[in-house]
């Protein structure tokens, strides 16, 4: 029996940091919704409703792209994960700006819930992963075969 590829325990040890940052953001955006959609009936009827869900959705679009981005290039090398990151966040901010501009138009959601569950899905998503990256067990330096 032969010993793994050094580069594919690396790989492998990248691959579960990022299948963690991504759980958590999802039980994250789970429990967001649920609290957000609550809070926002009891607090705005159902313009709350409505900005608790968009911001949950664009949370998790914000957030788990950059994840699923970074999970899908593991096996890449540095410069190509560097810019299909980038590339992601180009974009994401882009439609960013254009859903903003759009809904600003519309009155059917209370912005105070929709940015504060946005914010907090945001913030809170950036956090696991640190807490994700932090924890994982990613080996400093890949032994010679």
């Amino acid at each position: 029996m032969s010993a793994p590829d050094p580069a594919d325990v690396v790989a492998e040890a990248v691959s579960a940091v990022f299948r963690r940052a991504l759980r958590d953001t999802l039980l994250l955006l789970g429990g967001l919704l649920v609290l957000g959609v609550g809070l926002g009936a009891l607090l705005a009827g159902t313009a709350g409703v409505w900005g608790a869900l968009m911001g949950v959705a664009i949370a998790l679009v914000f957030s788990g792209t950059t994840i699923v981005a970074m999970a899908r290039t593991a096996r890449s090398t540095p410069t190509t994960t560097a810019a299909v990151v980038l590339g992601s966040w180009l974009v994401k901010i882009v439609l960013l700006g254009i859903v903003l501009a759009v809904l600003r138009n519309y009155e059917f959601y209370d912005r105070i819930v929709f940015a504060a569950v946005l914010l907090l899905g945001v913030i809170g998503s950036a956090l696991l992963d640190y807490r994700a990256v932090d924890r994982g067990r990613i080996p400093y330096v890949t032994p010679k075969s």
